[in-house]
């Protein structure tokens, strides 16, 4: 009697074909060139109701993420603001683009969310922009709804 990949051994279970069918493609991008090098970090990150987030700031290389719970308004450089609701994914260039908003799009839940992000080795994951850089760089911000 031949055994096969599903049959098991003696005393195992059987394995299962439900790994063929278990995962769902939440998102795919194609981010600008990564240097050699660079480390992968996975943030999860809680902000409570109404806590406007992070201040403007940059990545070093891209971000990926997902929401699996809350919402968050999201707005990177170039990009016009909007909402990021629980189940969606979100992804951010980095580099020189200026990350503006990640802050609890609601009053009443926590958002929640998972970010991995590409890092350079020894080097911060998240750099603040002053209000200097913000004024000089106004024109690349999109138009804000009112």
């Amino acid at each position: 009697m031949s055994r096969n990949a599903s049959s098991g051994g003696a005393g195992q279970q059987p394995r299962s074909d439900a790994w063929k069918t278990a995962f769902t493609v939440l998102q795919t991008a194609k981010p600008p060139h990564i240097p050699e090098g660079p480390e992968a970090m996975t943030l999860h990150m809680e902000f409570p109701p109404g806590d406007p987030g992070t201040p403007p700031h940059r990545h070093p290389r891209p971000a990926f993420g997902h929401m699996p719970e809350g919402e968050m308004r999201f707005e990177i450089e170039g990009e016009p603001e909007r909402v990021i609701r629980a189940g969606e994914t979100f992804w951010e260039p980095g580099g020189d683009v200026i990350h503006y908003q990640d802050g609890n799009n609601r009053t009443d839940p926590w958002s929640r969310f998972t970010v991995t992000t590409l890092c350079v080795p020894n080097q911060p994951m998240i750099a603040l922009v002053d209000d200097e850089e913000l004024a000089q760089r106004k024109d690349r911000r999109a138009p804000r709804s009112s």
